[in-house]
């Protein structure tokens, strides 16, 4: 019986080892995989690459990993906004290096990676200094620049609901880049807020299905309840 429902966090990021290419979800703060995230600092990692829509807020989950020093890398959109100021302190002092990549690019190179594509032409940045040392050539009459797929070793995703066998649905702006890196990464562990019975997600409106998804683990206080009901 295929059943990917783990109740620790702390289990399934265990073996996410020094050096790790880690996907983060999230948008600003909708849809962040922060009990994960919390999992991962306690975990331990370090030297890791952390590839993400943004640099974190305030002093709490990804913020909190960059601030202690864990990230080595930062690959992301938005690195600078009101409450990022632990990766801007850090990098400044030159502690922490940062791949700046357009929105866009960054949603389609994750697609790439799940999609078993090397590379690809996009025109977005070229002219820039973003596209500085990339090759580029002209289709159509327009220069493009050639970007790579995006792989993760593990990506942590948030999602609304998931049964056992891994299937997801998202809430809204929470969907954000949640789909394309569990395609991306070789390990994917969803944060649901909700385990359903298998049968009860709409195969129309499954978003993620379970093939690209390794564990499932409810959000504490859903596990908490189950853990009570059962005693």
């Amino acid at each position: 019986m295929i059943d990917k429902v783990v109740a620790s966090a702390a289990h399934v990021v265990a073996d996410v080892r020094d050096g790790a290419t880690v996907l983060v979800g999230g948008f600003g703060t909708s849809g962040v995989p922060s009990e994960l995230i919390d999992a991962l600092i306690e975990q331990g990692a370090r030297e890791l690459t952390i590839v993400s829509n943004h640099a974190g807020n305030g002093d709490t989950g990804l913020a909190r990993l960059i601030a202690l020093g864990r990230v080595r890398r930062l690959v992301c959109s938005y690195p600078r906004h009101k409450d990022s100021y632990a990766f801007e302190g850090l990098f400044r002092a030159g502690k922490i290096e940062l791949e700046l990549v357009a929105q866009g690019t960054l949603a389609e190179r994750l697609r790439a990676a799940g999609a078993g594509i090397g590379a690809f032409y996009t025109p977005t940045a070229c002219g820039t200094d973003l596209a500085r040392g990339k090759e580029t050539r002209v289709i159509d009459g327009r220069a493009q620049v050639l970007e790579y797929a995006l792989h993760g070793d593990v990506a942590l995703i948030c999602a609304d609901r998931g049964d056992r066998w891994g299937n997801l649905v998202y809430r809204m702006a929470a969907r954000n880049f949640g789909p394309l890196m569990a395609m991306a990464a070789r390990c994917t562990i969803a944060q649901v807020r909700e385990v359903v019975p298998l049968g009860a997600l709409d195969p129309e409106v499954i978003v993620t299905p379970g093939i690209f998804v390794t564990f499932v683990v409810p959000e504490a206080r859903v596990a908490a309840a189950r853990s009570r009901s059962a005693a």
